[in-house]
Formats: structure tokens, sequence, C-alpha cells
């Protein structure tokens, strides 16, 4: 395959310096992706009615519950083609391609259909209370029309990433998160459409990053390159990908719901809760991504070494990429934590609000390292092959364990407060991560520990 600037050898070298070459724009990518949520919170927060924040903010657990089933198969979509491109099979390449942009369009169709008819029942289901209820209802059903121009852009720069090129889909992004503030601002401020502007100004940016990465693969010169007349499913590659992508995306999904009960019980605490934890959700959610770009380094990187037989590096793989977000979670989520009122402030300057939202992330930002090593564990384990183990785990250890957190200690009537809910993060985060750490050790036997000959 022809080498380009944007192509990373990840098969050979050292890693860290092609590691941060891979990651630096992909977590830029993903602060911006982040952006999109952040604009709507704070132009509505600053220039729409007092509930609107509330709405906006308790629509995020449920569009990441319904959303992070079908990530996973870009997930997957990431991984074939990782695999593919270091085993030299540059045919399988091009099918990957092909069939992960028609399945993008096929997932993003039926969330559309989804979220559009039950947004009301799933809401109520979450205990919105009332006199937000229809502004929420009103704003999912909008952002929802965007989901196949979001499921377009993340298939393909997923399948971009593959082979190291991170670096464009940020400068789409960038295009269309300055375009998305924009049109924030002319709905809100100038149009007077509240939760309806935002939404609105979200499924536009998002229609334009797909375009502009459809655009990108169609001048590709190698492997990689688009062409509508080829689009088709590919029955043996959407096997592959179904294997490695439902459990990852179920993995998602148990990530969000258990989130979703933690709102359900937020929103049990009025509106002023509400808020305070929808601004702090925000600013963690940037630190989240930033930890998170290492999970994905860590894929794609073990992807290609093993597809390509290097199996001395695996292990080199998985300690750098997990020293790497570990690192970024301590410093930036201390950091977050210590300017906790100015940040929180410029999402919403009551003082109720920001004493809401400094309690979650007290607890949050200061642990969250160990989330970034949960997920960058994750990620390697999902590069070497391994997709139902981590599912597993995470299904027991998050999901289960934050529901009987819920269901029994903050029922308890001293303890049925923010701070015993939010405690629930950081306590399930060491025992999962404890035991994907645990799986990795096996499976790495799986391998054989010198390099496989080419022929």
């Amino acid at each position: 395959m022809k080498e380009n600037k944007y192509e990373i050898d990840m098969c050979s070298g050292t890693i860290l310096p092609k590691l941060l070459r891979l990651t630096l724009p992909l977590m830029l990518s993903s602060v911006l992706q982040l952006l999109f949520n952040a604009a709507d919170i704070i132009v509505v927060g600053n220039f729409a009615g007092e509930n609107s924040l509330a709405a906006v903010g308790s629509t995020t657990a449920l569009v990441n519950l319904i959303t992070n089933l079908f990530l996973g198969l870009s997930t997957s979509a990431n991984i074939l083609t990782s695999m593919f491109m270091g085993a030299g099979k540059n045919e399988r390449v091009n099918k990957t391609v092909h069939t992960s942009i028609c399945l993008s369009i096929a997932s993003g169709l039926i969330m559309t259909v989804f979220g559009v008819i039950f947004a009301d029942k799933l809401l109520i289901l979450m205990n919105t209370p009332k006199e937000i209820l229809s502004l929420s209802t009103l704003y999912l059903r909008i952002y929802f029309f965007g989901m196949t121009a979001m499921m377009i852009y993340n298939f393909g720069s997923s399948v971009l990433r593959s082979k190291g090129d991170t670096k464009r889909p940020l400068y789409y992004l960038t295009f269309a998160g300055i375009i998305n503030v924009l049109l924030n601002l002319l709905f809100v401020i100038v149009f007077k459409m509240d939760v309806a502007g935002v939404a609105l100004a979200t499924a536009i940016s998002q229609c334009i990053s797909a375009f502009l990465i459809i655009r990108c693969l169609m001048k590709e010169d190698d492997a990689f390159r688009f062409e509508f007349r080829k689009m088709r499913f590919d029955r043996k590659i959407v096997a592959r990908m179904l294997k490695i992508g439902i459990p990852a995306g179920f993995q998602g999904v148990v990530f969000s719901l258990s989130n979703v009960v933690i709102q359900s019980s937020i929103n049990g605490f009025g509106a002023i809760v509400m808020a305070g934890s929808a601004a702090a959700a925000s600013i963690e959610g940037f630190i989240w991504v930033s930890m998170n770009s290492f999970s994905q380094g860590a894929l794609t990187f073990m992807s290609q070494n093993i597809g390509g037989g290097k199996y001395t590096r695996i292990n080199r793989i998985a300690v750098i990429t997990c020293a790497c977000a570990a690192v970024t979670g301590i410093i930036l989520g201390n950091a977050a934590y210590f300017l906790a009122e100015p940040l929180i402030n410029i999402y919403d300057s009551r003082a109720a609000v920001v004493e809401a939202g400094t309690i979650r992330m007290g607890l949050v930002c200061c642990f969250y390292f160990t989330c970034g090593l949960m997920d960058c564990i994750v990620g390697n384990i999902r590069g070497m092959g391994f997709a139902v183990t981590p599912t597993i785990v995470s299904l027991i250890g998050a999901c289960g364990l934050r529901i009987l957190w819920i269901a029994t200690i903050f029922q308890i009537p001293r303890f049925h407060t923010e701070f015993m809910l939010f405690l629930s993060y950081p306590i399930t985060w060491i025992i999962t991560f404890a035991v994907h750490l645990i799986c990795y050790i096996f499976m790495r036997k799986k391998f054989p520990k010198e390099d496989k000959i080419s022929a």
C-alpha cells in the first residue's frame, strides 16, 4: 500500500512518538465533537429559558445509551481494517471500507426512527420532571434526525484511523464545530428557537462533517478509496464486524445503562441538581475523551501489530498506552476540580447549581484516571481480537455494581445524597479495571512470545 503523509507505520520503531502522533489529533477531534453538545448546553444555559439547560442535560445519558451499541460497530471497522492492513490484504481493506459505510447508514436510520418514535416514552421512564419533559422530547427528536450523518462520520473516521490518519477528521470536525457554534447563536439568540435551535444546529453540523469524511475517502488513491458503485455489504466482513462490534457496543450500552439509572436518581433531586450535574458531566466529558483517545490508539496499534505478527510489541503497547491514559487523567482531572467553580459558571452562574456540580466533580474528576486505565486496558484487549470477555466484565463490574449500589446503599436514608450517588463511579472503575487487568494477563499468553516470520 502506498505510504503518504497521513499514514503511520505502527508495526516498527519506537511506540510513544507514533502513539502521540496518532492520539493527539484524535484527542482534539473528540474534544471538538464534545463541543457540539457543550455549545448546546452553554447557549441554552445563558440565553434560553430557565428549564432549558436541565432539558438538554437530561438527554445525554439516554442518547449515549441508544448510540453506543452502533458506535461499537465503528470500533470493529477500525479493528478489521487495521488487521487487514497489517497483514497486507488490500482487497479486504477496500471491502471493509465500503461495508462500513453501508453499515453506518443502516444503523443511523434505525436510530433515527427509534429515537423519534420513543423519545417521550423513554424520558418518562427516566423520571424526567414534567416541567422539562416537553423541552427534552423536542430536543431529542430533532437531535436524532442527525444520527445517520453522525454514524457516517464515526465509521469513516474510524476507517481512516486504522492507517494512522487522525488529522483530516480533526480538520473536518473543526470546520463543522465552528458552524455548530454559529448556528447555535443564530437559532437561539436571533430566532428564539430555544432547545429546538441547538438541536437543529447540531444535526446540521453533523451532516457537514459526514459530507467531508465521505469526500475524503472518495479522493483516496489506495485501498481506502470509497466509490458509490461499490457500496454493498460483504457477508463475511459484516459477520466479523458484528462478532467484534456487538460486544463492544454492548459494553458501551452497559455503561450508558448504568448512567441512565444514575441520571434517573439525579432527576429525583430536582432541576437545580440536574443542571449542576449536566454542567459537571459536560466538563468531565472533555477529560474522558482525552483519556479515551489512548484507548483508541491502543486498539489501533494492537490490531495492526497482531495482524502483522509483531507479538513482541504487545506488552509494550499495553503499558505505554495505559500509562499515557493515567497521566492524562491525573493532570486534567485534578485541574478541572481545582477550577470547578469558574468552569461550572460558564454553564450556569446560579450558586446552587455551582455547588451541586462541584460535589459531583470532587468525586469523579479526582479519580478519573482509574476510568482511563479501565478503558485503555479494554482497548488493548479488543485490539488483540477478544470482544466478549471485556463486555462480560463490564456488565458485572460497571452496570451490575452501580445498580446494586443504587438499589442498596443509596436507598438508606442517611446515604441518600448526591455525594453517595456519585461515589459509585470511582468504586466501580477501580474494581472493573482490576478484573480487566487480570483478563489481559491471561489473554496475552495465547500469543507467541516471538514475532511471526514472514514467508
